[in-house]
């Protein structure tokens, strides 16, 4: 999916802008996650299992294997995320390290699938921008069981693991609560509402009450 948001983008970086048209995309990546839930997990061993058995078969599965994590969210919170990166399929959340920090841009792609890359790579040449981790939504027992299963593959040292989970904590948070998503529909769709300083000055108090409570 491609979506015009070159507007959003140069308000982060004043003076720098894309050299490529204003139609974004990474146009060259070759998806190296699971793309289906069956490629991950035998589904017929979840049969008869209630939503915290399956919870507990996911995330257990994910915390033997390196830079690959699981979570879990509510069925209808899945997919509300899912809907509403459809309308909306791009974002950015920063990382911060000691006094500073780096942006990293996110982009949905159809129909589960999330890649995020360096902002600034992205905005260089969005074709060429490597992606540091990817995360993924299946939404198989939403229905059933009121739950959405998530996993995230870090697939480039550029992030830790540890700020790789509060990036993608971040995205899902931002696709799910209310309040949170008008920031991500203004990014998309009338960047000239969305106020970046306010925007990163709230996920630095984030991030610092995430190291505070560990």
């Amino acid at each position: 999916m491609k979506l015009p948001v070159r507007s959003s983008l140069n308000k982060i970086t004043a003076g720098s802008r894309p050299n490529r048209s204003s139609c974004l995309s990474f146009s060259t990546f070759s998806w190296a996650g699971p793309r289906s839930l069956d490629e991950i997990v035998k589904k017929e061993l979840m049969v008869d299992k209630n939503a915290e058995e399956v919870s507990d078969i996911w995330i257990k599965y994910h915390e033997e294997k390196p830079s690959v994590h699981g979570m879990v969210l509510k069925g209808e919170e899945g997919l509300g995320v899912l809907s509403r990166a459809k309308e909306s399929p791009f974002f950015i959340q920063p990382v911060f390290r000691d006094d500073g920090f780096f942006m990293l841009v996110c982009q949905y792609q159809a129909d589960q699938h999330f890649l995020m890359a360096y902002l600034e790579d992205y905005k260089m040449d969005p074709a060429r921008a490597s992606p540091l981790l990817t995360f993924s939504l299946f939404p198989d027992y939403a229905e059933e069981l009121d739950l959405t299963l998530v996993r995230t593959d870090v697939i480039n040292n550029g992030v830790l693991d540890d700020e790789a989970l509060k990036v993608v904590q971040g995205m899902l948070d931002a696709y799910r609560k209310d309040d949170e998503y008008e920031n991500v529909r203004n990014f998309n769709k009338d960047p000239e509402l969305f106020d970046i300083d306010d925007y990163i000055s709230r996920q630095n108090q984030r991030w610092k009450s995430a190291n505070d409570s560990t």
